[in-house]
């Protein structure tokens, strides 16, 4: 920009000099001998020129900075596009690895829930099969008590009655020892 400035402004001098020169040819006309009132030795050719190679310098150098620049910062760019290509890549396959994780843990998941019900069913089945044995076991456990007391209270009975004709028998023993030593007795007289 400031390159294509002074590229203008120096062609707007050098139009305006040559309008000056052909004004001054005009006023005059025919041969014309220019002075110029400048300092002698003082070549203004020269000194456009110099300006103009230094300007074509500068211009060069801005031109050379900006495109190493820019390579430089496309390179910047390019290394960081690799980066995060191979960053979005290893995130993608981490993601990829643990969609397969959660898939495989759901359906272990499944597997043990249902696992868990099968389980619980046959729990309670057998529960219930238990139960039930257990009370049959119960029902039979109480009928054997029961017979079991029944049993008892017809010893105690049998028992009571044999000790009360046991003891009906030691009485009529005793009473016929007796009558048989009366008897003796009297025989002996």
């Amino acid at each position: 920009m400031q390159i294509e400035g002074l590229k203008e402004e120096l062609a707007y001098l050098k139009k305006n000099h040559e309008e000056e020169m052909n004004a001054l040819r005009g006023q005059v006309g025919g041969d014309v001998s220019v002075e110029m009132d400048a300092a002698p030795g003082v070549d203004l050719s020269r000194i456009l020129n110099e300006m103009r190679d230094q300007y074509e310098k500068m211009a060069e150098k801005n031109r050379k900075d900006a495109e190493d620049w820019f390579f430089s910062k496309t390179e910047e760019l390019n290394r960081e596009v690799a980066t995060n290509t191979e960053a979005l890549q290893s995130s993608r396959t981490e993601i990829t690895e643990l969609r397969r994780s959660v898939q495989n843990l759901e359906i272990e998941l499944q597997s043990q829930l249902s696992m868990k019900a099968s389980l619980e069913n046959s729990l309670a089945e057998t529960e219930a099969r238990y139960g039930a044995q257990l009370a049959q076991l119960q029902g039979l456990i109480s009928s054997i008590e029961q017979q079991l007391c029944e049993l008892r209270c017809d010893m105690e009975r049998q028992n009571h009655e044999y000790q009360i004709l046991l003891d009906v028998k030691t009485r009529l023993e005793q009473e016929i020892a007796t009558y048989r030593r009366l008897l003796e007795g009297e025989d002996a007289q």
